[in-house]
């Protein structure tokens, strides 16, 4: 995957948080390719189906080339709302679901093909003979270059491998507050199939729940870093992953530009072994085993 080392995580930018109007969208994508931020990851359901289009029409109309920027989507999730009136939330992996899903995510986005199509998350009924045979389509046909999945366990994954041995990643929940994919294996696989993961809600709930002793913890650990390292709380978060020797590929979620900025930053934060387990102790509440 030729990847931005930080991914822009677009799932807040439509009705699901900020409601950006196409110019505000505008901004956030020159910013980030102004620091280096040429990757965007979606859903087809974020924004009720409507924050892939919502990005396409912004980046349809500013006249920039294809080859300058990556995306990536996602499907699998029947999520009822919006233009799709489902009875309730189900998972869906039919070789028919799974390329009309492409199709739609190709038109909302106005783009020929995709950098990247994840399985949102894995399904009981999902069939890795089936779902092989669309991911076999679709890159035949140049709609989509790479495949992976999303919040898989090991086993799930090694289920879809073992009829597509092609994946390259695994977009997991990792963050300061979420670390059981440190211990559980997750990441242990990709490192020996030498792929690397993407990680989504990097910052985790620490500025969404700064009271919880979780937090209270972590902040006490931060702030003291803050000075140590000349950085700001979000960037010391990222840092948190990028040490990682796995080389997670940080999904950063925002609104906001002078954030995009703030992260391009953390890529040169070098934490100290100790000051990283600081953070993972704090986040644990005990020492390691």
């Amino acid at each position: 995957m030729n990847f931005s080392p930080v991914v822009m995580g677009t799932m807040r930018w439509g009705s699901w948080g900020a409601d950006l109007s196409v110019s505000e969208v505008q901004n956030l994508v020159e910013v980030s390719f102004d620091n280096g931020f040429y990757t965007f990851d979606h859903a087809d359901i974020y924004g009720g189906y409507t924050t892939e289009k919502l990005f396409g029409d912004a980046v349809a109309a500013m006249n920039v080339n294809r080859a300058d920027y990556r995306l990536v989507t996602k499907c699998g999730i029947q999520y009822p709302g919006g233009s799709r009136h489902y009875d309730l939330k189900t998972y869906h992996y039919s070789k028919a679901y799974i390329l009309n899903s492409v199709d739609e995510s190709l038109k909302n986005l106005q783009t020929d093909y995709l950098d990247l199509l994840l399985l949102h998350r894995p399904s009981p009924l999902m069939d890795p003979e089936e779902i092989a045979a669309a991911f076999g389509i679709l890159r035949s046909s140049g709609k989509v270059l790479d495949f992976g999945v999303s919040n898989f366990s090991p086993s799930q994954f090694e289920l879809i491998w073992s009829c597509f041995p092609f994946l390259v990643t695994n977009q997991l929940n990792i963050s300061a507050n979420e670390t059981k994919t440190f211990y559980d294996g997750t990441l242990d696989q990709l490192m020996m199939k030498k792929l690397r993961p993407m990680a989504y809600s990097v910052m985790g709930d620490y500025f969404s729940n700064p009271h919880s002793e979780q937090n209270q913890r972590l902040k006490k650990i931060l702030t003291g870093l803050c000075s140590q390292y000349d950085a700001e709380e979000n960037q010391l978060l990222l840092a948190f992953l990028l040490k990682h020797p796995g080389g997670i590929i940080p999904v950063a979620g925002t609104s906001r530009a002078e954030n995009i900025v703030l992260f391009k930053k953390a890529l040169d934060i070098q934490l100290e072994r100790t000051d990283w387990f600081r953070i993972l102790e704090a986040s644990a509440g005990k020492r390691v085993p």
